[in-house]
């Protein structure tokens, strides 16, 4: 991928970001929760697994 094709995604992203946070900061802020229960429960699944590879 072109370079200033990347950059040009990165800051379009970016932006919609900030717009997400400036114009509903109570949702963007349930979202981020969302996605950090969402990390959190993958690695508590991936634990399990290897626990039980171990038992």
């Amino acid at each position: 991928m072109n370079a200033r094709l990347r950059l040009l995604l990165v800051l379009v992203v970016v932006a919609i970001i900030l717009y997400f946070v400036i114009a509903q900061p109570d949702n963007a802020a349930a979202t981020v929760r969302t996605i950090f229960a969402a990390i959190g429960d993958a690695i508590d699944q991936i634990i399990r697994f290897f626990r039980g590879l171990t038992a």
